[in-house]
């Protein structure tokens, strides 16, 4: 089971609150029937979704419906009141809310009401769930931009080349303009380390909230948000720098440290449409659940895992339908006695992420796949075994598909800011299709590991044809000029053989071979004999194609 670190400073805040002590609460979800009598209207989503979120919609052809209206406030405020609960949260996208009970009895209070479809119990407490929040602090940082070579990203150079994202950078992709929300169970230090200094200078930081909590606080209760937020945000030239630097964030806390409950998950719904109602591109999240402290609450592998069961598979799906990339981790399960994925790793739309070392081979503990309903899952991996993180107020290594989820979010998030009318479908299927076991997905790795700057030069539609931007070519060389080797790639629509030539300037043919290339980009390295230095032109032509590309030698 994956489990968290627990929140020490959280159970010592609880016990501190001696007023309370001896209180319980009991966690029910109230589904409705309908909406019926909502103030809120589909022709004027503006009161319910920012000006960004409805920017999303319509680059992405996507229509507001009736999953997007609020939940009737009548039919929360009837439900608190006669059972004299507190609302813990509502979702529009499943028309329910969340309520706690101090007297489990009064549940019953409302189950002969017509729009209640149902009630759930999902969770204790032995004590009260909201409390008054710690303040935090203001950060006093500064940063400044420099160059994207090797040597500045310091420690992240390995996790950074292996998914060969630095080409994203160097094409002035590093996020800028995209809005990545990070749900996790703390981010102790975030509004303090250095690391973040540009993010909390440039304005970046645009929202906080706790879910568990219902405070605006997240800069406590545990630091595991904070190590997987540096991946992508991290920005140190010359000793550290993520994979999204120059994106946004809005950090959201959705795990209760003390315990593992269900409620966790309905958290993490609330969270997302909080992201999709601020206009989010991305939401990543190192949380995954499948066991829980009262074994009535475990999930049953071949029954709930199928990709849209579980409440965080249905909080992935939909924020995909709202437009949003949902990447999620697959879990440290591996190797155990559940060795699965995890929920909402299991989610159909999910892009799912597992953790590999700076070899490429896989980390025991990475959750295998497929889900119960035999997807591939992972979809892909990322550098988890010793990935760079920010560790305190300092740098260090830490293992784990929660750190390679990240990495993996931000890298989409700077390829997406590449091709920003894409959708979510389409920046998923374009890192799927350039992996390393794309071909031959395993159950460990899935698809293997991504190349994004094969990547930057694909998307695909909804049917899975290749498509290319004018700005790219089916045969990109590198580099040019060249020296005594070069690097082809290469997209194909099918398998097939290419013969491939390089001539010089006189039309002579000085190196001849052919390739044998699988459907979608392949990546080949080609050692030259010793030439003069001057031009030459590669040809490269198939059944169907051909192209030829000028060489410079020197």
């Amino acid at each position: 089971m994956y489990r968290k670190l627990k929140r020490l400073l959280m159970a010592a805040i609880m016990t501190a609150a001696t007023g309370d002590l001896y209180a319980e609460q009991f966690a029910y979800i109230v589904s409705f029937t309908n909406k019926n009598n909502t103030p809120y209207s589909l022709s004027s989503p503006g009161l319910y979704l920012s000006a960004r979120a409805l920017t999303r919609r319509t680059t992405q052809g996507i229509a507001i419906d009736s999953t997007d209206l609020p939940v009737n406030q009548t039919y929360i405020d009837t439900v608190l009141s006669l059972t004299g609960g507190k609302l813990h949260g509502a979702s529009r996208w499943l028309n329910m809310c969340v309520v706690l009970l101090t007297d489990s009895a009064q549940i019953h209070n409302i189950e002969d009401k017509p729009w209640v479809g149902g009630t759930q119990f999902i969770a204790y407490f032995e004590g009260i769930l909201h409390r008054p929040a710690p303040t935090g602090t203001t950060p006093n940082l500064l940063g400044n931009k420099t160059t994207w070579a090797a040597a500045e990203y310091g420690n992240t150079w390995v996790q950074t080349a292996m998914v060969k994202g630095n080409p994203l950078h160097d094409d002035g992709y590093t996020g800028n303009g995209k809005l990545i929300a990070v749900m996790d169970g703390g981010f102790t230090n975030a509004d303090t380390h250095a690391g973040f200094a540009a993010m909390w200078a440039n304005n970046r930081m645009v929202d906080q909230h706790n879910f568990t909590y219902n405070s605006d606080f997240v800069f406590g209760y545990d630091g595991h948000g904070t190590l997987a937020l540096s991946t992508m945000a991290g920005y140190v030239p010359g000793t550290f720098i993520g994979s999204a630097p120059n994106a946004s964030y809005a950090l959201y806390v959705t795990e209760h440290g003390p315990t593992e409950q269900p409620i966790e998950l309905a958290n993490m719904l609330f969270a997302s449409e909080r992201a999709d109602s601020i206009g989010a591109d991305v939401i990543s999240t190192s949380l995954g659940y499948n066991l829980f402290d009262n074994p009535a609450f475990d999930f049953v592998f071949n029954t709930d895992f199928d990709g849209k069961t579980t409440i965080a598979a249905k909080a992935a799906n939909m924020a995909t339908k709202k437009g949003i990339l949902f990447v999620a981790t697959a879990g440290n399960e591996g190797g155990g006695g559940w060795n699965k994925v995890l929920t909402p790793g299991d989610a159909d739309s999910a892009l799912t992420i597992g953790s590999v070392d700076y070899m490429g081979y896989s980390a025991t503990n990475s959750g295998y796949g497929p889900n119960a309903a035999g997807r591939v899952k992972p979809d892909v991996c990322g550098m988890g075994q010793a990935a760079a993180v920010f560790i305190g107020l300092g740098y260090g290594n830490s293992n784990g598909t929660s750190f390679s989820t990240p990495q993996i979010a931000g890298w989409a998030a700077c390829l997406w800011q590449a091709f920003p009318s894409a959708t979510p479908f389409q920046i998923r299927e374009s890192i799927i299709r350039c992996a390393s076991r794309y071909t031959a997905p395993t159950t460990q790795q899935g698809y293997g590991i991504p190349d994004f700057w094969c990547s930057e030069r694909m998307v695909l539609s909804v049917d899975s044809h290749v498509q290319r931007y004018q700005r790219n070519s089916w045969v990109t060389v590198s580099p040019n000029p060249f020296t005594n080797n070069i690097s082809l790639t290469i997209a194909a629509d099918t398998d097939e053989t290419v013969h491939v030539s390089l001539c010089d300037a006189l039309g002579r043919v000085v190196a001849s071979y052919y390739d044998t290339l699988t459907r979608g980009y392949n990546t080949m390295n080609r050692n030259l004999p010793a030439l003069p230095v001057g031009v030459y032109f590669l040809k490269v032509a198939s059944a169907g194609k051909q192209q030829t590309v000028k060489l410079l030698h020197q």
